[in-house]
């Protein structure tokens, strides 16, 4: 029988971090590095993949590789997986983690839903769930033939409850409802992939609660005591269920949602 440590260990593996400049895509990168994994890191801007690669790659233990791509662009996406593949030799797991953020400059985003524009609407749909689907399509053989593919979608609390509007009075700060129906949209691609793929490759989705980002402080009150935890997410928060999902520690989970969200969903 194998030891935890030789469970988690991900030495030998590949992975493609989409969003992997972000906030979130600094932790699941951390994460996969430490662990062992080769990691190739997917944003949109060419700059900031490769300041992350320098971040990642300090102490030379892995192999880290700029991926810029462009996530609404089709033709992109499916080209960067077979890139990913062939600079790292292979693929064994995605961490797809690019979305939509509440502080988007686009306009008819964060705004009242009067005045929300389906142009951003569909940017949100198209970043943050037809790119999943896209990836995970295009990758589905590679994972498969690694013996070991894992596949983690970055979902929200807002993937499947209703905003509490309440939070946000008296601030500048919004919930696009395209954010959450995207989001929404990401678990039930879990769902299906987990089912099909199965059983050479498992499909899960982490989702998260709240993250501080230097929020408002009327926010930041009504939030923690929203939340039985009685404070925000961390990054750090999300490493542990990162490094669960893509390791042999969760070898027989496949389809599942892991909330990372200090109680949220609890009442």
């Amino acid at each position: 029988m194998r030891s935890i440590k030789d469970l988690i260990n991900l030495r030998g593996r590949r992975a493609i971090i989409t969003g992997g400049t972000g906030h979130i895509g600094l932790a699941v990168g951390e994460t996969l590095v430490e662990l062992g994994a080769d990691v190739a890191v997917l944003d949109q801007d060419a700059a900031a993949c490769e300041e992350r690669v320098r971040k990642l790659t300090s102490d030379g233990s892995t192999k880290v590789v700029p991926l810029p791509c462009e996530l609404t662009d089709e033709a992109e996406v499916r080209e960067a997986v077979h890139e990913a593949a062939g600079k790292l030799n292979g693929l064994d797991i995605i961490v797809h983690c690019a979305a939509k953020v509440a502080a988007s400059r686009k306009t008819g985003w964060s705004v009242p839903f009067e005045d929300q524009s389906v142009d951003a609407w569909e940017d949100a749909i198209r970043v943050e769930l037809t790119s999943a689907f896209l990836l995970t399509q295009e990758a589905r053989r590679l994972l498969a033939s690694s013996g070991r593919g894992s596949v983690i979608f970055f979902g929200s609390i807002y993937g499947s409850s209703g905003p509490d509007m309440g939070l946000y009075e008296g601030t500048e700060m919004g919930n696009p409802v395209g954010y959450g129906v995207s989001k929404g949209g990401v678990l039930q691609l879990m769902r299906y992939l987990a089912t099909i793929l199965a059983p050479g490759v498992r499909v899960n989705a982490i989702s998260p609660g709240g993250i501080w980002r230097n929020q408002p402080e009327a926010f930041l009150k009504r939030y923690n005591a929203r939340t039985p935890a009685g404070r925000m997410a961390t990054e750090e928060d999300i490493k542990g269920a990162v490094a669960y999902l893509s390791s042999d520690l969760s070898a027989y989970v496949t389809g599942h949602n892991l909330l990372v969200d200090g109680g949220w969903s609890a009442w």
